[in-house]
């Protein structure tokens, strides 16, 4: 027996790219139909929601620890039954539903996965029937939330911890260590700058060891699960006995890693900066630091914004990628120095087309024709003396009667043109 509904599916433009607040998402809805087919309503949804569930057995009971939280959610009808009519009847074959939604505008987090919860940004498509089981068709979208230093300024808060410890048993001495970084937040792909002051008074070689890591919280019904994983590892140069040493390392905070969760109210994603003091025979001395990880650009191409844009001096090392740049969008062209023109010939002005300046009243800068002249300094042309005519090349100056004309300016009135970038 033919079956009415073949095939519902959804599908989105932009398949692979991110998606944040206040992007637009168009798709369609391909509905395949083996017969006619009543309808009472076709819609399409796009909401985001996080969900956390884990189950804990006990003695003599099992209990399941579950929470839901909404993002937003909003829906569109593309069919909808009409009050006093009948049930909407589409005919055999292939129809396509073009949609488009725009993602609210307000802070959500970025779309994740982890060991007893998710974060997940969906399209879902709904097809009532009278009298029938509704079918769906569902397609996952990508979320990226904004980073937003200007809403955060503990993020550009420097990080220091010191650590000091006695060593016994086995290893004699003292080992300690004093770590700095120069903020909290950092975005995805950046280095990470760490200047660590390392006193090795023991009587054995010591190494630093860095570590990045995840921590993931998951909460339900008043109750908390973590886990935790690392991102990366690496191993500092040794400290030999009776040594102190200053060292910097950078470590690239890889671009694969979810940007930090901190607003969601059943997830959390943070990250650790954890750096240890590997003494042989000895418990090791670890300090971990806090950081926020942003999300990358969304334009391709484009630095982190520098941080002045969110309100905030600059500090530190200013040839930090995305320190004291401007950025630059598609199209834009390259800051310049104020007042600085290509360079002109000594006197030389660009020619103009005939009758380009009209009569102006007096004292008043004559407008030009679109593109005529190049934009100038205010004050680049000197205040001429009523109805006098424009500057033109020296020598230039059209027959006129005795007197029509205020005496040259002395020399120096002008400017010179090394003010615009010319030789003078």
């Amino acid at each position: 027996m033919l079956a009415t509904i073949k095939n519902i599916s959804v599908t989105y433009d932009g398949m692979g790219k991110t998606f944040s607040s206040g992007d637009f998402i168009s798709g369609r809805i391909t509905l395949e139909l083996g017969k006619d087919c009543k309808i009472d309503y076709l819609s399409i949804k796009a909401k985001g929601k996080s969900e956390v569930r884990w189950t804990e057995h006990h003695k003599h009971s099992t209990i399941t620890y579950h929470s839901k939280d909404k993002m937003f959610s909003i829906e569109q009808f593309i069919i909808r039954e009409q009050k006093g009519q009948d049930c909407n009847v589409v005919a055999p074959g292939t129809h396509v539903y073009p949609f488009t939604f725009q993602i609210p505008q307000q802070a959500m987090p970025s779309s994740f996965k982890g060991a007893w919860g998710k974060i997940l940004y969906t399209l879902e498509a709904k097809l009532s029937r009278p009298m029938r089981i509704s079918s769906k068709a569902r397609a996952e979208f990508p979320f990226v939330s904004k980073a937003d230093l200007g809403s955060i300024p503990e993020l550009m808060i420097p990080q220091h911890g010191t650590k000091d410890k006695k060593m016994k048993l086995f290893t004699s001495g003292k080992v300690g260590m004093d770590i700095h970084m120069e903020r909290m937040g950092y975005y995805l792909g950046e280095d990470l700058k760490v200047v660590a002051s390392i006193e090795n008074s023991s009587s054995r070689e010591i190494k630093p060891k860095y570590t990045l890591y995840q921590k993931d919280s998951f909460f339900a019904r008043g109750k908390r699960r973590v886990s935790t994983k690392d991102i990366l590892k690496e191993l500092g140069e040794p400290i030999p006995p009776s040594g102190k040493l200053k060292v910097t390392k950078v470590l690239k905070i890889p671009q694969h890693i979810v940007p930090s969760i901190l607003t969601c109210s059943n997830i959390k994603c943070e990250y650790r900066l954890k750096i240890v003091l590997d003494v042989p025979y000895a418990r090791d001395p670890e300090i971990k630091l806090p950081l926020v990880i942003l999300p990358a650009t969304q334009t391709p191409g484009l630095q982190p914004p520098p941080y002045s844009d969110f309100g905030f001096d600059s500090f530190g090392n200013a040839n930090q990628p995305g320190w004291n740049s401007t950025p630059q969008f598609p199209g834009a062209y390259p800051p310049m120095a104020p007042g600085a023109y290509p360079p002109m010939a000594p006197g030389a002005y660009p020619p103009m087309a005939p009758g380009a300046y009209p009569p102006t009243a007096p004292g008043a800068n004559p407008p030009t024709a679109p593109g005529a002249n190049p934009p100038m300094a205010p004050g680049a042309y000197p205040p001429m003396a009523p109805g006098a005519y424009p500057p033109m090349a020296p020598g230039a100056y059209p027959p006129m009667a005795p007197g029509a004309l205020a005496p040259p300016p002395a020399y120096g009135t002008y400017p010179s043109l090394s003010d615009f970038g010319g030789k003078s």
